[in-house]
């Protein structure tokens, strides 16, 4: 109970903001308050505004905003987003673009469950709707899941990624962003196993941390330092009263948060001030850069208690994956069996989230995949955001993964011709 008292908590301190700021922004916006000019009422307006739309927007899922695209046929065509597979703790979902010809690159986008919404990639799956079709996984906030639906560790993301490129097919081409990288590596050497035919055609692995150890950051640093007893005690809350998923055990977005932000607190604390500035000046706007940024950024979710704890235990302190030791469904995954999986790993010099070394490790724990099927690059002067989503992924690293599917696409299997019928000219 104390936990959901300390959950329900942390939800009152950002409701309480939000309430505040709604009402400074009121009272400082009264008519009345125009007959006598003073240039703080501006600043209580301007405060009130930034702060009721940064703690409102703390719980709320960002959309996607991919409404049209503009075909080579200069028309602008609706994106429709649907559902593909439905699960519990996340969906396959695709960009299919009304009116288009289908492109012969089908892309599995695997989103981090890291804190934020897959939303996070929305710059990645524009820039990758121009010459593919684009899927992606759409996890759940672990907040709104009833406990009913049990458990969701790192063994389960396994498998839903399995489940995923099972639907897609074989000539699917996956690309995975950080934190699922090692497990898009398991899910494809499981499937090498089980079911050799439903094998993607590709595996494109983005600044992941398949050996943390290859090079020290300060997630891996802290990885090492803290204990599995005190992160649980920690981190760990249940859900509130106010949500669906009341009683789980989660990693709180307010939470992670909380520590993002530690992270840079002098850089996001003057940002606020400025744009607070801004606004009082009228030179703020609704979608400037600002409001697109940190819309995104503070929209974070709840992670379910055994996913955080297991990828903790078992990427970062007993390195499984790194050693090739690790179990799915009671299953130890042998990332040799890869064999016919073309796999590229992209890392970013200037990366301090999975630093250079830690990604490319992959490469040789693929044994039995031939050097031909092997590639790797090293974006210079890129951090982590840049590699999937900045200039560094739109100018150079795009093109690069392109190339590499188009290298490695499967022929599409033709289809055996009907016996002629012998009594047809009868």
């Amino acid at each position: 109970m104390r936990y959901m008292m300390t959950y329900d908590l942390m939800e009152t301190v950002r409701n309480t903001n939000q309430w505040m700021g709604a009402s400074a922004l009121a009272m400082a916006s009264y008519p009345a308050v125009a007959m006598f000019p003073s240039p703080l009422m501006n600043m209580m307006a301007a405060w009130g505004e930034v702060t009721e739309r940064t703690f409102s927007r703390m719980v709320a899922k960002p959309d996607w905003g991919i409404r049209t695209f503009t075909c080579e046929d200069g028309k602008d065509h609706l994106v429709n987003i649907e559902t593909v597979v439905e699960r519990p703790f996340g969906d396959l979902i695709h960009f299919a673009v009304s009116g288009r010809k289908q492109k012969p690159r089908k892309v599995l986008l695997v989103a981090p469950m890291s804190g934020h919404y897959a939303t996070l990639l929305r710059s990645t799956v524009k820039s990758l709707l121009v010459d593919c079709e684009v899927y992606i996984t759409d996890w759940h906030n672990a907040r709104d899941i009833p406990v009913s639906e049990g458990k969701f560790d790192i063994e389960d993301y396994t498998l839903y990624l399995m489940d995923f490129i099972r639907e897609m097919g074989p000539d699917t081409h996956v690309i995975a962003v950080c934190q699922p990288v090692p497990l898009a590596l398991a899910a494809t050497a499981y499937l090498a196993e089980l079911d050799p035919k439903a094998q993607p055609a590709t595996l494109t692995l983005i600044g992941g941390p398949v050996d943390p150890d290859a090079a020290a950051t300060d997630v891996t640093d802290f990885g090492r330092r803290v204990t599995m007893g005190q992160l649980e005690k920690m981190m760990i809350q249940r859900v509130g009263f106010k949500y669906p998923g009341v009683g789980r055990k989660v990693y709180p977005g307010l939470l992670q948060l909380a520590s993002f932000i530690s992270m840079n607190g002098e850089r996001h604390a003057n940002a606020f001030s400025e744009q607070i500035q801004k606004v009082a000046h009228g030179e703020a706007s609704d979608h400037d850069k600002h409001n697109r940024f940190y819309d995104e950024y503070l929209a974070v979710m709840d992670m379910t208690a055994e996913f955080y704890l297991s990828t903790v235990h078992r990427i970062f302190k007993e390195r499984e994956i790194a050693q090739n030791k690790f179990i799915v469904d009671g299953h130890q995954v042998d990332i040799s069996k890869i064999t016919d999986v073309a796999v590229k790993t992209v890392e970013g010099a200037l990366d301090d989230i999975s630093a250079p070394g830690q990604c490319i490790a992959a490469l040789d724990l693929l044994t039995g995949l031939p050097d031909s099927k092997k590639a790797s690059h090293v974006e210079e002067g890129a951090g982590h955001y840049g590699i999937f989503a900045g200039k560094s992924w739109r100018h150079n690293i795009r093109p690069l993964v392109l190339d590499f599917i188009d290298a490695n696409q499967r022929a599409p299997k033709k289809k055996a011709k009907k016996p002629a019928n012998k009594n047809a000219a009868a």
